[in-house]
């Protein structure tokens, strides 16, 4: 199956609830991620809150043209229970 975001809210800091096609959802922290040129301006918790899901694409977009496969969100997602 391939992986699409299908809903994103932000929640806090650098935190996400994420929803996948397939049903799972949970939380991701990405602010051990937001490193190098593209992702360092993301730090601004301001410019992180703007973030997207590509209608295409699916994957998670910040304002700066920073992406996150969706696999790589999935892998990383703690699940609520």
């Amino acid at each position: 199956m391939i992986l699409h975001v299908r809903e994103a809210k932000y929640v806090r800091d650098y935190v996400l609830w994420l929803r996948f096609n397939d049903g799972a959802e949970g939380e991701i922290d990405l602010e051990s991620e937001l490193e190098g040129e593209v992702f360092a301006p993301l730090k601004d918790v301001s410019q992180f809150k703007r973030f997207r899901v590509d209608p295409e694409l699916q994957p998670w977009s910040g304002k700066t043209g920073a992406d996150l496969a969706p696999e790589f969100l999935y892998d990383q997602m703690r699940v609520l229970a």
